[in-house]
């Protein structure tokens, strides 16, 4: 028999039949919000006024992120690590499925010092920590590309779902950061989101095949809602859309209903992208699948990141003549 969490499932999902909608029980926000009462029952302070509709939308945006000279600089990062002959071939390196083009790079963090250094820093990890009230390791790293005249986008999707059944987390505890490289329209590929959505989970139809994981970062076909799903969710939340210049970040909840159309515009998008997993809810064995999927898609170093940064530093002090 194939491993399989022993942890009770609280969210079913690649079920033979359908099954009904899950209305969430499990916290968004684990820190505390901005007038929050101190004798709230949860933990750590969240004090950036632009989180606080986290709980309530399950996203955020944070316009200027990064200054212009970040985005100038690690847009040529990520455009280098997409050029690198090196890594073509490589596991980490996902193609789209028409234009043959680089789509997303994986455990970037590990390719690139310079997003190493980033991913750190407490303007970064720290909106993740607010969040999750607690330290956060790196789940997932990567860079995507959507390049004009043939970006695909991503279908309708929960990431919590997908990192569940084929991954093992026990919980919804976890956020994303998107943080854009590139201008982001409302007509060259943005992602859309359902406000509100993170508070309901969409069990999905279907056996989760081996060793599927590669189709799926192309085209994902497993662990997608019903087109009965996406409408009941649309009239329920509405669709909003993250738009802005780059610089800008969108922080959103792992069970967010989200998306993004095709690129047909001349104008590509590219994004840093960054999974932060609350150390409480490290993974198991997968849920709803035969095996896990590789420690470049879902890491099992659960060593808190502010620690391997302290190392990291130490370990480059000692070498300091």
């Amino acid at each position: 028999m194939p491993p399989v969490s022993d942890q009770l499932d609280r969210y079913p999902t690649r079920l033979s039949e359908p099954a009904p909608h899950i209305e969430r029980t499990d916290p968004t926000t684990w820190g505390r919000m901005p007038g929050q009462s101190t004798d709230s029952p949860v933990s750590g302070p969240v004090t950036s006024p632009e989180l606080a509709g986290f709980g309530a939308n399950g996203f955020a945006t944070i316009p200027d992120l990064l200054s212009p000279d970040e985005v100038a600089a690690f847009g040529a990062e990520v455009g280098h690590l997409a050029a690198d002959p090196v890594l073509y071939g490589d596991d980490r390196v996902i193609v789209e499925p028409v234009a043959g083009q680089v789509r997303s790079v994986f455990q970037v963090h590990q390719l690139s010092k310079p997003i190493a250094d980033l991913v750190a820093e407490s303007r970064i990890a720290g909106l993740a920590e607010q969040i999750l009230g607690s330290p956060v390791y790196l789940h997932q790293t990567r860079v995507n590309y959507m390049p004009g005249f043939g970006g695909s986008g991503f279908g309708w999707h929960s990431d919590f779902e997908t990192w569940h059944a084929e991954d093992g987390m026990p919980t919804p505890r976890a956020v994303s950061l998107s943080i854009a490289l590139t201008d982001n329209y409302p007509f060259n590929g943005s992602l859309m989101l359902m406000p509100g959505s993170h508070r309901t989970f969409v069990p999905c139809l279907g056996e989760t095949p081996s060793s599927h994981y590669r189709e799926s970062l192309r085209e994902q076909r497993i662990g997608i809602p019903t087109a009965d799903d996406i409408t009941f969710l649309a009239a329920r939340y509405g669709i909003t859309q993250f738009t802005g210049r780059a610089g800008s970040a969108l922080l959103f909840d792992s069970n967010m209903m989200h998306g993004s159309s095709n690129n047909i515009t001349p104008f590509p998008r590219s994004n840093i992208f960054l999974v932060f997993n609350s150390v409480e809810n490290t993974l198991t064995e997968p849920f709803a699948a035969p095996h896990r999927r590789p420690q470049h898609i879902a890491a099992r170093d659960f060593t808190p990141l502010r620690d391997v940064a302290s190392e990291t530093a130490a370990v480059l002090a000692d070498q300091v003549p």
